[in-house]
């Protein structure tokens, strides 16, 4: 057998599969970066929440755009342009990029344990609104939320807690209260009160929400993540 023969073939063979790869991830990598620009900025509210409900059904399936995040960042360096923004809570299973497969530059989130409003958090949200163009505005909520869980033993059992953590259940007591009048499982019944109280105080959010609300500008809705099917389940 010729073995200088049989290294140049396998060298070829070798450097042709190589190539092969090669093309095939330049080809979904260029493929990727269409789709991406195809979806364009939504236009109005009800187009920015369509996107989000769009992007959820795709991660749900399985059927993600967005795998490749480096192509954005050059343009990113300069600027950015989200369509909206997600008032989430800080849990780690939850991620609102990947929640409603979007690239980053177009979502800006806002995160803190049990998703509420609180003055800096509103700071934030008028800032991605009246100056980065931001059209709607989703609290969202998730099930087994830690913190309303905690907030409901505060309520329920008068649980005391440890550091600074009294000082952010009791941004969370209302919704427990409110809760306590309705059948079914109070910490779901909580979680679900708490995104909604929080939509209308960002509805109701002077001077700055409210008045790009009332002008079809913005539109603030609720937010409900399951976290074993990722879907998310809106509260218009």
């Amino acid at each position: 057998m010729n073995t200088e023969n049989y290294s140049r073939r396998r060298f070829v063979r070798h450097g042709l599969t190589l190539a092969g790869v090669t093309f095939a991830w330049g080809a979904f990598r260029s493929n990727s970066v269409a789709r991406q620009a195809k979806i364009g900025q939504p236009a109005s509210p009800d187009e920015a929440l369509a996107e989000l409900s769009a992007g959820n059904k795709r991660y749900v399936t399985g059927q993600n755009i967005h795998h490749d995040f480096g192509p954005e960042r050059p343009a990113l360096a300069q600027s950015q342009h989200p369509f909206a923004i997600i008032l989430g809570c800080a849990d780690s299973r939850v991620a609102p990029e990947l929640a409603f497969d979007q690239t980053r530059g177009r979502l800006f989130v806002v995160r803190l344990a049990g998703n509420f409003v609180d003055d800096n958090g509103l700071a934030s949200i008028e800032y991605g609104t009246s100056v980065l163009g931001a059209s709607l505005i989703m609290v969202l909520g998730h099930n087994e939320c830690g913190a309303l869980k905690a907030a409901v033993d505060v309520v329920t059992k008068n649980a005391q807690l440890p550091g600074h953590l009294p000082k952010l259940i009791a941004h969370l007591k209302a919704p427990v209260e409110k809760a306590q009048s309705k059948t079914g499982s109070l910490v779901d019944n909580a979680i679900r009160e708490n995104v909604l109280l929080n939509v209308e105080t960002l509805r109701n959010s002077e001077p700055v929400l409210a008045g790009l609300i009332k002008q079809n500008r913005l539109r603030a809705v609720g937010g409900l993540y399951d976290l074993a099917t990722g879907r998310v389940e809106v509260l218009s």
